[in-house]
């Protein structure tokens, strides 16, 4: 089984990303199953349905979202039917939409997928930890590969949130800080993990927006409107492969792709 998880997709410059690599990376690569975090899909800030859409034509099978879920308020009228599109499951009970899925992958292999949200620096939700613990039990009834996208600004608490997960998943890919780490590798129990996916957006940015807006405010610390950056892109994603049977990770490579 492979899978490939794309880093946070910003904007237009990351939708052009997307089209333009993961048709070509699914047959050359033979990716049984894709998964994107697209909670910035949307001018940097959300989501809408056309662009809910849009991304489901380029070949991702899932979409997870983050702290940016609701920026655009029109996904609450269509996230709760919509199964391919996964919010933080850790947002407290009556929230809009689910926090996980399961889904069969190209070979008819059932695969679930959840989504989490970290609390340092970040809204405060519900805890995590005991989220996963909660949704592990669902999920293992049916399906032996499990990914996780934890959404999340501090690496101690994705890498701890990692170990108390090893051996109950197959994959935790982090996302939300923009940028791609180094550190990809297969812990101890057989779970895939990287800290940070990774951007899928504008290359020549601060982490997806205008460079000159984000200097101005860090110069000024007055309130700026942030702006998606134009240019060329970067694609950054991790494939995974996994073992069927047991549902450990084989391998975990990172991708970067550049236009």
């Amino acid at each position: 089984m492979r899978l490939l998880m794309i880093g946070d997709i910003v904007g237009r410059p990351g939708r052009r990303a997307v089209k333009e690599n993961l048709p070509g990376l699914v047959q050359e690569q033979k990716i049984d199953f894709v998964i994107a975090n697209g909670e910035n899909a949307a001018g940097g800030n959300g989501i809408t349905r056309e662009i809910t859409r849009e991304l489901f034509t380029y070949g991702i099978d899932v979409i997870t979202m983050g702290n940016h879920v609701w920026n655009k308020r029109e996904v609450i009228n269509f996230i709760e039917n919509e199964s391919r599109l996964i919010r933080p499951a850790n947002y407290p009970p009556g929230t809009p939409g689910k926090g996980y899925g399961i889904y069969n992958t190209k070979n008819n292999v059932k695969i679930g997928v959840f989504n989490l949200s970290g609390r340092i620096f970040m809204p405060d939700l519900d805890c995590p930890f005991r989220s996963a613990a909660t949704i592990l039990p669902l999920l293992k009834e049916e399906c032996k590969i499990i990914l996780l996208d934890f959404h999340a600004e501090a690496t101690s608490e994705k890498i701890a949130l990692a170990y108390y997960l090893d051996n109950d998943i197959s994959a935790f890919c982090g996302t939300h800080t923009h940028v791609q780490t180094a550190d990809e590798r297969i812990l101890p129990g057989g779970t895939a993990y990287i800290t940070d996916v990774g951007m899928t957006g504008p290359y020549e940015s601060v982490i997806g927006v205008k460079k000159e807006l984000v200097i101005e405010k860090f110069l000024t610390q007055m309130p700026k409107r942030f702006e998606v950056a134009a240019g060329t892109y970067q694609f950054n994603a991790v494939r995974i492969d996994i073992d069927e049977q047991t549902g450990n990770a084989l391998s975990i490579t990172r991708i970067q792709n550049y236009e």
